[in-house]
């Protein structure tokens, strides 16, 4: 059998962990649940020691995860949010970061309630604007963070571009890869030093794991990431590695099926008399289509849209039936998501009003459900929103 980084992105992800255990020749990875290991004798160590340092069946995900975004080392966290605070926990007083100005909102949180009593500070701006973003720079500016797509506007960053600006000045490039997963983009060959995942999006897929990961190029940041990780200790459990290895697997599937389907409702909704915007790359007009294109294989199962009234938006969520109004991303399931008051409700209205993320916005996670029943769906959800508002203005 071909050496692992050598076989096609859909062939890896089908045998994760299905080579790792030649004793038994389990072609599902074990869990193993044990915390502690004994030592064959002193000063002698099988590899594995104590379950938070590392534990055989979050080390399987993590070697995968390194080998599927072209990294050096990986790591399971508890959770997304957990995987950034690790890398986060890389600077500290007086450090200062620049990061994407569409921003998930508990990333935003996390910089500006919590790290920040650390004394790190951080910047916002559009990180396609390579002559904002050198403005922004000072001696202390240690990284740069990036989301593309970012959640919920889909603005996209050139990746190797902003590397490319990052590396003379000896700045760490630090990639959210969460709406892409490797399967689509992959952020290191293009220049960034670090990658993170909520793993409990489309890396999962089902809605059933809560998980994080983190991959590094490199052998001193990886081996700084590594102490971060036992030391913070968010690392994930065996039961939760292996539930998300098992997502993983499907990913190339579901992610061909995401795309499909969020293009499709995009070109519906566009045509819509009742919606003001779309917010998807993979439309012609959308203005980072040709960098994505240029740096991606294809586009993720989530996008944004306006409705023309927000007085739409309340029934519109209570009359959709099939696509569930739940938060997350990135399951099997549609769910749709009203940002303002959601997910970017820790961001202040002032920025969110700023970069587009008003009353009359909904952010839709499209599942693999049939691509006739989510349209049917949203369309019916519609136009019972217009029926109940201009029977309220009669």
């Amino acid at each position: 059998m071909k050496d692992d980084r050598q076989l096609k992105i859909e062939s890896a992800l089908a045998q994760i962990g299905s080579l790792e255990d030649p004793d038994t020749g389990a072609v599902n990875f074990p869990i193993y649940h044990s915390t502690a290991y004994r030592h064959p004798g002193l000063g002698r160590s099988t590899g594995f020691d104590y379950t938070r340092t590392k534990n055989p069946t979050r080390a399987v995900l993590e070697e995968a995860s390194a080998k599927l975004e072209s990294g050096d080392a990986g790591f399971a966290c508890s959770s997304g949010m957990a995987a950034l605070q690790t890398v986060f926990a890389l600077f500290g007083q007086g450090d200062h970061l620049i990061v994407s100005l569409d921003l998930y909102g508990g990333t935003y949180r996390l910089l500006e309630r919590v790290l920040s009593r650390f004394g790190v500070t951080a910047s916002y701006v559009d990180t396609n604007d390579l002559g904002a973003i050198e403005k922004l720079r000072t001696p202390n500016t240690k990284a740069i963070f990036i989301e593309t797509p970012t959640n919920p506007l889909m603005m996209i960053t050139d990746i190797k571009a902003v590397a490319d600006w990052a590396k003379p000045h000896g700045i760490l490039t630090i990639v959210d890869n969460t709406l892409l997963t490797p399967f689509f983009q992959r952020p290191i060959e293009l220049g960034a030093d670090i990658v993170v995942h909520s793993a409990t999006k489309y890396l999962g897929g089902h809605n059933d794991v809560l998980a994080g990961l983190i991959v590094t190029k490199g052998q001193e940041l990886s081996e700084e990431m590594f102490f971060l990780h036992n030391s913070i200790g968010a690392v994930l459990s065996p039961a939760d590695s292996y539930q998300l290895m098992r997502g993983m697997k499907t990913l190339a599937l579901r992610m061909e099926r995401h795309e499909s389907n969020a293009l499709a409702i995009a070109r519906f909704l566009q045509n819509h008399p009742q919606i003001e915007a779309v917010y998807h790359p993979g439309l012609p007009e959308h203005p980072g289509h040709d960098v994505q294109n240029r740096q991606s294989s294809g586009n993720t199962g989530i996008f944004s849209f306006k409705v023309k009234d927000a007085r739409w938006i309340e029934p519109i969520l209570r009359h959709i039936k099939l696509i569930a109004f739940a938060e997350s991303l990135g399951g099997v399931e549609s769910l749709m998501t009203y940002p303002s008051v959601q997910t970017h409700a820790d961001i202040p209205p002032e920025i969110r009003d700023a970069i587009g993320v008003d009353d009359k916005l909904l952010r839709f996670s499209v599942g693999i459900e049939h691509i006739d029943d989510l349209i049917g769906d949203l369309d019916g959800a519609l136009r019972a929103a217009l029926r109940e508002t201009e029977g309220a203005g009669a």
